[in-house]
């Protein structure tokens, strides 16, 4: 399955208001496991960039100003995120500024029936305790080392990580059987091993002695008795 975290980066709050996206970054994952295809754009925001939101991603409108139009990017854009479920932490807003720049190019715009919000799993799971991204990354042991300011590809990156640990994906690959398996969507392969001692069995004979004689008093028609004949 693939899947697409993506994070931007804005001039403020409202992209109604005058608001315009400065920064995109998008990470692709096939069955919970990163494949190293990213997709990240600085964007012009024909517009000044207010010092709240500079303090918060470190993009001045000096910077931005030779770097592409939302316009020259949107299909390149486009083409990346595909159909893929579109996983973001607090996702309508990121949401609400890209369909504001899609609206500006004429383009049909990204439904929300697509979206997977890691702040909404987050709080689903850990009901009262704090939900956003630094508190996650700390609660998973991700390395936030890099980030001293906000990033879109970054951000992406760590959430990443985030989610493969809130839906459980990462415990969900693990096996123990030894049968090597080949998934042949964007190449990617995965290899299952088996223990190289198996563990010794839990039951002592007295246990197991004293669990046939309980089935023996259900009946010839106990259920357990055709767990006892397979084995």
């Amino acid at each position: 399955m693939r899947e697409i975290v993506f994070d931007t980066e804005t001039t403020g709050l409202d992209p109604y208001q005058g608001d315009r996206l400065v920064e995109i970054g998008c990470v692709e994952l096939v069955n919970g496991f990163p494949t190293g295809q990213t997709f990240h754009a600085y964007i012009n925001p024909e517009r000044d960039v207010p010092d709240a939101a500079f303090q918060v991603h470190g993009l001045s409108a000096e910077f931005l100003k030779g770097k592409p139009v939302f316009a020259d990017i949107c299909e390149e854009f486009l083409a990346f995120v595909a159909d893929a479920p579109l996983v973001a932490h607090n996702a309508m807003f990121d949401l609400g500024f890209i369909n504001a720049e899609l609206e500006r190019c004429k383009k049909v715009l990204l439904q929300r029936d697509r979206l997977v919000d890691t702040l909404m799993l987050a709080r689903r799971r850990y009901p009262g305790a704090p939900a956003s991204l630094d508190q996650l990354c700390a609660r998973f042991s991700v390395d936030t080392s890099r980030r001293t300011k906000h990033g879109a590809l970054l951000d992406a990156e760590l959430l990443a990580e985030v989610y493969v640990e809130l839906t459980g994906k990462r415990q969900a690959r693990l096996s123990l059987v030894e049968e090597p398996i080949s998934i042949s969507h964007q190449g990617v392969i995965t290899v299952v091993r088996m223990r190289p001692t198996p563990l010794l069995p839990r039951i002592t004979d007295t246990e197991r002695a004293a669990h046939r004689a309980f089935v023996a008093t259900l009946g010839d028609k106990a259920v357990w008795n055709e767990y006892l004949a397979a084995g």
